[in-house]
């Protein structure tokens, strides 16, 4: 293997889960990566703790009231501290950057993208909620700027792991894998009562509280639909959503002449981060490895699109086009939080999506400020929803 130059990372939401994950593939790869810039939104005192063991460039607050905690801690050691949410979307700028993990939470990801691929930065995309939100903007701008996105969900991953090599055969369809969640099988009855705590109990994978409740839901299946057929130039005819509650295969392409591609592996998110980061090559790693044996029946049955509503609304918001998966997007990051604040019952997230949808100004054709605006009208009628049900 020829000699590798070393890839200097700006990681957006470096104390969430991918974030932390990404710090250990970093931290494990010294040779290979340079971390420039770390960011978060809260987490002071992880921020702290990360940037004194990888020495970054830059670090950004976004919650401007914990600025003082980390300049005093960082400003010795000569790391430059910013705050507030447009410091981050001004530090991916910088000269020094090859590479952004957009490992951010939510809408709050899409400004940020937007200027890092404008500065010409390859991305590695952990915030779906980018594409979902804005993925022709995202798509277009990449073409025009000659800038690579790199997809870190696992399932996303698969598929791009699978197309290596095979960039010049058509797609006939991909089938996106879900686990289905912690309340598969389970009726509309039984929904109508569950927890938060049962919500947040995932089977396979460790996320964060807003992806485990998505998974839930079905809304991250859907939302990774939405960002598919952004990555990978489809039509929704040509995705399917299989589930597969071993999660052992993270997905699959089907080609033109009927051959299925899959990737397989154990439930670890290191691996599609480090695929990212370090692509063309795959570094050697310690990750657990899979043993048949361990799983001797890998099982396929069809989403329940009726009990959970919200891979349908995800599915006709793609057919929809236009602003519509901003709507939905916008209505569930409000639904979920109002959910984890237990202020609704699990299945009025699904409610108040389709009442969004219903709701809000339809653009067929969004620029970058109508997409601002559709994402404040949804979350102010969503939030109105919360009341009424309250």
């Amino acid at each position: 293997m020829t000699e590798i130059k070393k890839r200097h990372i700006a990681i957006l939401g470096s104390t969430g889960s991918i974030g932390t994950q990404a710090v250990e593939v970093i931290k494990a790869h010294p040779d290979q990566f340079q971390v420039e810039v770390l960011t978060t939104n809260n987490n002071a005192h992880l921020l702290i703790e990360q940037a004194i063991e990888l020495q970054p460039n830059v670090v950004v607050i976004c919650n401007e009231d914990r600025y003082d905690q980390v300049f005093s801690a960082l400003d010795p050691l000569g790391i430059k501290v910013y705050a507030g949410a447009k410091a981050i979307a001004s530090v991916v700028e910088m000269d020094a950057i090859d590479m952004v993990l957009t490992a951010m939470v939510g809408y709050a990801g899409l400004l940020p993208t937007i200027k890092a691929i404008e500065a010409g930065k390859s991305i590695a995309l952990a915030n779906k909620e980018t594409l979902v939100v804005a993925g022709e903007l995202i798509t277009r701008l990449a073409a025009q700027k000659g800038v690579n996105i790199y997809p870190v969900d696992s399932e996303h991953s698969a598929i791009f792991q699978c197309l290596v090599g095979e960039f010049h055969n058509p797609i006939e369809k991909i089938i996106l894998t879900a686990s289905g969640g912690p309340f598969r099988g389970k009726t509309r009855e039984f929904l109508s009562t569950v927890t938060k705590a049962q919500a947040l109990k995932h089977p396979n994978w460790a996320m964060g509280a807003k992806i485990t409740i998505d998974s839930a839901t079905l809304m991250n299946k859907g939302l990774e639909v939405i960002e598919a057929k952004w990555l990978f130039g489809l039509r929704s005819d040509q995705i399917e959503v299989v589930v597969h509650p071993q999660s052992i295969i993270h997905s699959l392409v089907q080609f033109e002449d009927g051959s299925l591609k899959a990737q397989m592996g154990l439930p670890d998110m290191r691996l599609p981060i480090q695929f990212a980061l370090g692509y063309p090559n795959r570094i050697k790693s310690d990750f657990p490895r899979f043993n048949f044996m361990d799983y001797p029946s890998l099982t396929f049955e069809q989403p329940d699109r009726t009990t959970f509503r919200n891979l349908q609304l995800a599915f006709d918001a793609l057919d929809k086009g236009g602003n519509a998966p901003c709507i939905i997007n916008a209505a569930n990051e409000i639904a979920v939080d109002a959910f984890l604040n237990d202020q609704i019952g699990f299945l009025e997230i699904s409610e108040i999506i389709e009442n969004c949808l219903i709701k809000s100004s339809f653009v067929q054709s969004p620029t970058y400020d109508d997409y601002v605006r559709t994402d404040d009208e949804t979350r102010r009628l969503a939030t109105e929803r919360i009341k009424s049900l309250v």
